[in-house]
């Protein structure tokens, strides 16, 4: 008898509970320094939604919060097999693992609310076929295409693409802003011949600055070498704008010792101290390591000494000292290992 009452609790807490209050429940359990981070990514209007659930949340007990984990435990893994290999393979994935009616209702809950992302046809399409596929079409549609491909493919298409129209293809994904579904619409028609119907009729975004750096730090160096240099002619403002986004501050640990050395040698004592002021114990020590203990000893004074700094002073040091880095590496003097690369000797 407990345990049939015990059982019909947990059905009935499963069931009492909807979707704002479960994610209420996911964001208290991961705290609120997480939580902080998940809502910079949600709109003004689903964050106010949430801060009142959450406010209204009284104590979680450990049988919700179990519940609400487990299952956004296998959404999530039933999107990665969506996103992997479509919702049959999900399908049958989540059947061999969960049983066939759990896998129908995860299913059934992602397909109901899943919104069809443009050129999902091709985004399992290996990258060799896909660019005798689209390097004939007009700029603008690559430049589409590779927006929305995983910035690794997008990287081997983009390199390989003619390079009379790299830079142009790199430019174009970096200002472009919102496209409308007539256009993504006309564009899968042409490429796939046959009309796919977005499941939404909200604009979708793809592209930007960020898009097009994320694609550059994956190709080959020469590649993004003609593509900066091209884009520097055309519009040096966005260009700028790409070189400081694809190196910051903080990846200097990227770089070797012999290259911090080389580094540390062309920057201004003062710039240094008010760099390091707003960063990890990661980045400080990748420099102290470099310097010697009389040289460490007295820059980790001219810090403690300095007091608050104005963050703007601090960006514009960093900023300074990566322009410094950015130089070294065109005269061949450092070397920047990027995503993907071996290590390399400067």
């Amino acid at each position: 008898m407990a345990k049939q009452a015990k059982g019909g609790k947990k059905s009935s807490v499963k069931e009492d509970l909807n979707g704002r209050q479960k994610a209420a429940i996911f964001l208290v359990t991961l705290g609120s320094e997480i939580s902080a981070d998940i809502f910079k990514h949600l709109r003004e209007d689903e964050i106010e939604a949430l801060t009142f659930e959450i406010a209204r949340l009284d104590a979680v007990n450990p049988e919700q919060r179990d519940m609400v984990l487990m299952e956004f435990q296998e959404l999530m893994m039933a999107q990665d097999f969506i996103t992997s290999g479509g919702i049959d393979y999900a399908r049958e994935l989540l059947e061999k693992s969960l049983g066939s009616q759990k896998a129908v209702d995860i299913i059934n809950r992602l397909t109901s609310s899943l919104q069809t992302r443009p050129f999902d046809f091709i985004r399992r399409t290996d990258p060799a076929h896909l660019l005798n596929f689209i390097q004939q079409e007009h700029p603008q549609t690559i430049a589409l295409i590779l927006a929305y491909l995983e910035p690794n493919k997008a990287s081997i298409i983009l390199g390989q693409l003619p390079h009379e129209i790299q830079s142009d293809v790199a430019r174009r994904i970096a200002t472009m802003d919102r496209t409308t579904p007539e256009i993504l619409r006309e564009v899968e028609r042409v490429l796939e011949k046959k009309l796919s119907t977005l499941s939404s009729e909200d604009y979708t975004q793809a592209g930007g600055v960020e898009s097009i750096v994320e694609i550059l730090n994956l190709v080959d160096r020469s590649t993004e070498k003609t593509i900066i240099e091209s884009l520097e002619e055309d519009d040096p403002e966005l260009a700028e704008e790409i070189k400081k986004r694809m190196f910051v501050f903080e990846d200097i640990v990227m770089l070797d010792d012999r290259a911090i050395q080389k580094v540390l040698r062309e920057v201004d004592t003062n710039e240094l101290a008010k760099a390091l002021k707003a960063v990890d114990a990661e980045v400080q020590d990748k420099i102290f390591r470099n310097m010697s203990k009389r040289a460490a000893a007295l820059l980790k004074e001219d810090m403690e000494f300095m007091g608050p700094t104005r963050r703007k002073d601090v960006e514009e040091a960093q900023q300074k000292i990566v322009s410094i880095i950015r130089k070294l590496e065109e005269q061949g003097e450092v070397v920047i290992a990027r995503s993907g690369e071996e290590d390399v000797l400067v």
